[in-house]
């Protein structure tokens, strides 16, 4: 078996400096920070007499990737380990920078045991299954309308989530996601093993009273891209997270005027994107 890897110079690390806002207490700091890169991974499969083939895309960090792309392959009974030939970054001309080091092809010498499809995918993320880089990402996205949250609330958010997370109480083995006014003002909680399940719960339930969703998402855990993207085709305004965000999340966030808090604590929150969210 081989590996190719061609302009190692441009591959994307695992993490990139970003700037920040720190409130801490009563002061206000500006300083930089640095965000676990998030980018998607699309794998292709190719076998003697047929070219090579998308079979699924999945969001990573870089790193390690010839090791994601077989293991998933092997795991999802795609292939047998004694099969494969070669694993290489595709170099196609027409790819987008975006798809420079985000595509990986695995050749095997025999026909795979199965062709998935690009939804086959099976990590727990609201994006895996996309048929492609660019849908991965999506379109041109809405800006959400503008509003202000004061600080003290925003600060306070995590822990009027955590008093409903019953489910995670009894087993800490859940996620939650709740839907605030720009007030405070519960609306709703929903919990799930899976981040972005927790989150389209939360949606759902408001959708279907029906009414309108409210401006603050609050997450018990870290923001992927995935969680952005629903914030923003949802009009929700403002994240707020116990965790931190990813590169892809805060760059989402940035572009459509979403605000993206994380390590939020009664006496801190650090401000990734949309400071002008904060009524401080």
């Amino acid at each position: 078996m081989t590996s190719e890897l061609t302009r190692r110079d441009r591959r994307p690390g695992p993490s990139v400096r970003t700037r920040v806002v720190e409130y801490a207490g009563e002061a206000r700091l500006e300083h930089e920070d640095r965000l676990a890169t998030e980018e998607p991974l699309e794998i292709r499969l190719a076998w003697p007499g047929a070219p090579a083939r998308r079979v699924a895309v999945t969001m990573r960090t870089p790193g390690h990737d010839f090791e994601l792309a077989v293991g998933w392959l092997v795991h999802e009974r795609v292939i047998e380990p004694a099969r494969i030939a070669a694993v290489r970054y595709c170099t196609d001309t027409d790819l987008s920078p975006l798809e420079q080091f985000n595509v990986v092809t695995v050749e095997v010498t025999s026909p795979p045991l199965r062709v998935p499809g690009a939804r086959d995918v099976s990590s727990a993320c609201g994006v895996c299954g996309k048929e492609s880089i660019a849908d991965a990402v999506g379109g041109p996205l809405p800006r959400v309308s503008d509003f202000q949250v004061p600080l003290d609330v925003v600060r306070g958010l995590p822990d009027r989530l955590r008093e409903e997370q019953a489910g995670f109480a009894r087993t800490g083995g859940l996620h939650a996601a709740g839907l605030f006014e720009v007030d405070g003002t519960r609306v709703v909680v929903r919990e799930d093993v899976g981040r972005h399940n927790a989150v389209d719960k939360a949606v759902g339930a408001v959708l279907l009273e029906p009414r309108a969703v409210p401006g603050v998402l609050v997450l018990s855990g870290r923001v992927g891209f995935e969680l952005v993207q629903k914030a923003v085709v949802s009009g929700i305004g403002l994240v707020v997270a116990v965790g931190a965000p990813s590169s892809l999340a805060v760059a989402l966030a940035q572009e459509s005027g979403v605000g993206v808090v994380g390590f939020t604590r009664p006496d801190r929150c650090v401000v990734y994107a949309g400071d002008q969210r904060l009524g401080v």
